[in-house]
């Protein structure tokens, strides 16, 4: 019998927040040595103002690794096969070139034109969830098909294969599977990927992966191309419908905030900012490497060492907001880390809250008596924390 992993001391959580662990060194020496599951010593990272530092400083902290030691396989061409036009994984001016070309295509203007048809789509969605009867899934009816609609028309993606995109996007976040079968399911990712690159190459549509080939297909390899769909694909789906899940339990929770934004719509802008720090999905972004030596919060650094950065433990430190463990949706709680931060920002931020700000308050307006049916059981061992379900009742 196989003996399941340790939850690495990032992933921890109690309840919505990190674990008092965390919330105690993040007070206290503001740096922890931890061993990463590979064995690897590192640095985590865990007080706001820190966080940032890192995530503005690409020179000091390079994100151009080939990953954690211990997780690389296959040969050294299918490695950078692999990590080719992956933007969280680049430094500039590799990373520059490639944001360059994607930008404009995720500007809140552009995304604005998308409304009409993300509320359609939002709107369908609520008709499945109404036509599956009560008790339903959340997660299955809504959460998950909304972002991933959303997504596939966006970059070209056939919806039918929703299936089986997500039951690989699972595999590859799922710490707790052997590196093998991550390895596998990312492989199987990319196979898939290149033919609709390749469908794209030999006739471009209207979506994201036609206008790269038409714009920028001399200036793209094919490796690119195929990673940067693969990027926009996992990330998403997988962290808007996490919001969306894990999101409306939280307001579940908070029957007065959740009634604010059922009487009055125009407070879920402020409540999808505060959302997003108090809930913080992304447990922690990809490793860093010191590239000199360097000091965070009174303690040094040598080169060469992984730092990994705690953003729930950030976007809840008292000395970047007040009462910073308390949910209050009319704060907006500018300037969280939930999208990152410097040149690394999430590329899809803008697109992910007009699906939240659309989608909370239509999903609280049709069912306003919603309410959880049964226990809910979280994902903790996936990179993205979630939910397995939301059973719901009206």
């Amino acid at each position: 019998m196989t003996e399941a992993p340790e939850l690495p001391l990032q992933m921890r959580r109690d309840g919505f927040g990190p674990v008092e662990e965390l919330a105690r060194a993040r007070d206290g020496e503001g740096v922890l040595r931890v061993v990463t599951p590979f064995g690897v010593p590192a640095y985590l990272v865990l007080r706001y103002e820190d966080v940032r530092e890192v995530l503005s400083d690409a020179a000091r902290f390079s994100s151009a690794v080939a990953g954690l030691p211990g997780a690389a396989q296959g040969s050294e061409d299918e490695q950078a096969s692999l990590r080719a036009g992956n933007l969280i994984g680049l430094d500039p001016p590799e990373h520059t070139r490639l944001r360059r070309m994607l930008t404009p295509e995720f500007t809140v203007r552009r995304m604005r034109r998308l409304e009409p048809r993300i509320t359609e789509i939002v709107e369908s969605a609520l008709d499945d969830l109404e036509r599956a009867g009560k008790p339903a899934d959340l997660v299955a009816h809504f959460a998950l098909p909304v972002p991933s609609l959303v997504i596939c028309e966006l970059l070209g993606v056939p919806y039918a294969d929703r299936a089986e995109f997500q039951d690989r996007s699972s595999r590859l976040l799922d710490i707790s599977l052997p590196m093998e079968d991550r390895i596998t399911a990312r492989r199987e990712d990319r196979a898939y990927m290149a033919s609709l690159v390749a469908r794209a190459r030999a006739e471009p549509g209207e979506d994201m992966l036609g206008m790269l080939v038409r714009e920028h297909g001399d200036d793209l390899t094919t490796d690119e191309l195929i990673g940067i769909a693969s990027l926009l694909l996992l990330a998403g789906h997988e962290t808007t419908s996490n919001m969306l899940s894990l999101g409306t339990l939280a307001l579940l929770q908070h029957p007065d905030q959740l009634a604010m934004i059922r009487e009055d719509p125009s407070r879920v802008e402020p409540a999808v900012e505060e959302l997003l720090r108090w809930l913080s999905i992304v447990h922690s972004l990809p490793p860093r490497t010191t590239t000199t030596d360097v000091e965070l919060a009174g303690q040094k650094i040598p080169a060469g060492s992984l730092v990994l950065l705690s953003l729930p433990a950030a976007n809840r430190d008292g000395a970047f907001i007040g009462e910073a463990d308390t949910l209050d949706i009319t704060r907006g709680a500018a300037g969280h880390v939930a999208f990152g931060h410097g040149l690394h920002h999430c590329l899809g931020a803008p697109l992910a809250r007009m699906e939240m700000r659309i989608a909370f308050p239509a999903l609280l307006k049709r069912f306003p008596r919603l309410a959880v049916a049964e226990p809910v059981e979280f994902r903790h061992f996936t990179v993205v924390f979630g939910l397995k379900s939301l059973p719901v009742t009206w």
